[in-house]
């Protein structure tokens, strides 16, 4: 009895211990919003518990969720996330590389103005997608709408709508629908 007393009493203490994080990002929340460059309606975002760089090259559409830990670098080029997407824990988008073919320079001495056009993309990631977790997408990559991106993955070049994708690299796994189904689901959802 007295065990279980102190495992309900710590696992209320452990809770309690959230709430300040959340309502930390609770309260910067609508300032980053205004800060994007486009942020939808009913966006769920905790900017304090992430480490987001960029946000005058970030859109994000209506009822898409970010979760704490989201690590989104959009410093040079774009990042464009769609309606209704969701990410699990820990997504990482880079829309940027570094420049490693300069002599005489250590990497880490390269700075903003020796990159080239070519080492930053845009990112687009459409509506209705899901992200698993610890999921990485890199530069220059479109996600379709309606796709499922499978945990660890590692996304390094574009993949048509509702595609089902994971590995390191990312490879089609299979498509969520038939070409029937989608359609009827385009039509369902989009009025197409």
């Amino acid at each position: 009895m007295l065990q279980s007393y102190r495992m309900k009493t710590y696992e209320l203490l452990a809770k309690i211990s959230l709430v300040p994080s959340y309502l930390w990002d609770k309260l910067w929340s609508p300032i980053w919003k205004r800060a994007m460059h486009h942020c939808g309606k009913g966006v769920y975002l905790r900017p304090m518990s992430s480490d987001i760089k960029g946000l005058k090259n970030l859109s994000v559409g209506d009822g898409t969720s970010i979760p704490k830990g989201s690590t989104f670098y959009c410093t040079k080029a774009t990042l464009t996330i769609g309606r209704k997407v969701v990410f699990g824990p820990h997504p990482t988008i880079i829309t940027g590389d570094h420049r490693s073919d300069l002599i005489g320079k250590y990497i880490i001495d390269i700075t903003v103005e020796d990159k080239l056009p070519e080492n930053d993309a845009p990112v687009v990631i459409e509506d209705d997608v899901w992200c698993g977790a610890n999921v990485t997408i890199l530069k220059g990559v479109t996600i379709g709408h309606g796709s499922i991106i499978a945990a660890g993955a590692v996304v390094t070049q574009s993949f048509p709508p509702y595609s089902i994708i994971g590995g390191v690299p990312a490879k089609l796994i299979k498509m969520r629908f038939t070409e029937e189904q989608a359609k009827e689901n385009d039509r369902l959802l989009y009025g197409e």
